[in-house]
């Protein structure tokens, strides 16, 4: 029987990862407990030794030695289910311990089940879901499909671990980019910035500290076969490699790419770039609904205002108002950024959360979209579309 126990527990070990030594101390204090209730008010004093060698137990009441035979079939039941509760709240313990390390990695999984609007992702020795807040709307995945997850969060819970994961996060790709590309992995091609609008389009700035390599070059791969993976992951998602430059015009003008830019002019103070761009390129620069413009802003980290050259032509200044037309300009810019608490469902606190995420002119509002604006935490799905109905009025 001593040598039956020893060989569950090592089982046990192997199968559960759990420590030894903790399923020895489950043994103890279960038999412990079972002593206490077998015995009833001879109990002040028990004492539990298993040999970790033979698997010997031996139980000690008052300083006596109590024999098995003593405890009958209730404390033996009382033991068994103490040694089970041990082990799973061990099981759990190194599940969280495990999962908890892994904090900002990516996991593999598959598709078990669909939970209210959750996916629930078996990963082998536990289950981890992806909230629809950390889902993109473009993905698809059925029963059964294998997915790589970004680890958002792991709580503990009185059911055990709740491992959070994400298809959305910005952390999803730049893992994806670390295990495909060896460079960025080694550390010879640094991820310097990441903005993303999960399932349509992800720019990435790229450097290398190795003047041999190109950064950009080493991502894409040959004939693109490395970047055509990790679009495939991400299920068609398009992925702009931006080359980093400390120089910040040459940055902005990277990161509006596949658009050819003219000009930039940069207010240093304001962190705003005013762009020129021939008429042919002003949408490519915008993008589809503002999402080139609002991605490399995000990227770069700087407002990015887009004029095309014909406007500024036609609104040169006359000689003798160089300097006065301009700051005028500047004057009436600031107005119209500063405008959005005139649409409907704006008050102070809705106009602070959409300046806080960068939607601070009516434009940049009618060029977003209900799904976008619900992001914002304060903001709700109705609210949403009195914003976006009244911003889209007033841009026309």
């Amino acid at each position: 029987m001593n040598g039956e126990l020893l060989s569950v527990l090592d089982h046990l070990e192997r199968e559960k990862g759990i420590d030894r030594e903790v399923l020895i101390a489950a043994v103890e204090s279960a038999l412990v407990s079972a002593a206490k209730k077998a015995l009833g008010s001879q109990t002040e004093d028990v004492e539990v030794k298993m040999d970790r060698k033979s698997g010997e137990v031996t139980v000690f009441s008052g300083g006596k030695e109590v024999k098995s035979g003593d405890f009958g079939r209730i404390a033996a039941q009382t033991a068994k289910q103490i040694i089970i509760q041990k082990i799973r709240e061990a099981e759990r313990d190194v599940i969280f311990t495990d999962y908890n390390s892994r904090v900002g990695n990516v996991v593999t999984g598959t598709v078990y089940r669909f939970e209210k609007g959750n996916i629930i992702v078996d990963l082998g020795k536990t289950e981890g879901f992806i909230p629809k807040s950390e889902q993109s709307s473009k993905e698809n995945f059925r029963q059964g499909d294998r997915i790589k997850a970004f680890v958002v969060e792991v709580k503990k819970t009185g059911k055990g671990p709740q491992i959070v994961l994400s298809r959305a996060n910005t952390g999803l790709v730049k893992k994806l980019f670390e295990l495909e590309i060896p460079e960025i992995y080694e550390g010879i091609v640094e991820i310097k910035s990441i903005s993303r609008e999960a399932g349509d389009r992800t720019k990435i700035a790229v450097f290398s500290k190795d003047e041999k390599i190109d950064c950009v070059g080493a991502c894409v791969g040959m004939r693109g076969s490395r970047v055509k993976n990790i679009v495939k992951e991400l299920q068609g998602e398009k992925i702009d490699i931006v080359r980093w430059s400390d120089d910040t015009k040459e940055y902005i003008l990277a990161s509006l790419n596949p658009a050819k830019i003219s000009t930039v002019k940069l207010d240093k103070e304001a962190k705003r770039a005013q762009v020129t761009v021939d008429d042919d390129q002003l949408s490519l620069a915008i993008g589809k609904k503002g999402q080139n413009v609002r991605l490399a802003s995000k990227l770069t980290g700087w407002e990015i205002d887009i004029k095309p050259k014909a406007a500024l032509l036609e609104g040169a200044p006359a000689a003798g108002k160089k300097e006065a037309e301009p700051e005028a300009k500047e004057a009436g810019k600031e107005d119209v950024a500063q405008d959005i608490s005139s649409l409907e469902g704006v008050g102070p606190k809705t106009k602070g959360l959409l300046e806080e995420a960068g939607l601070d002119s009516i434009e940049k509002i009618a060029a977003s979209s209900v799904e976008e604006l619900t992001k914002i935490k304060g903001i709700g799905e109705k609210t949403a579309e009195k914003i976006l109905k009244s911003a889209k009025g007033l841009a026309k």
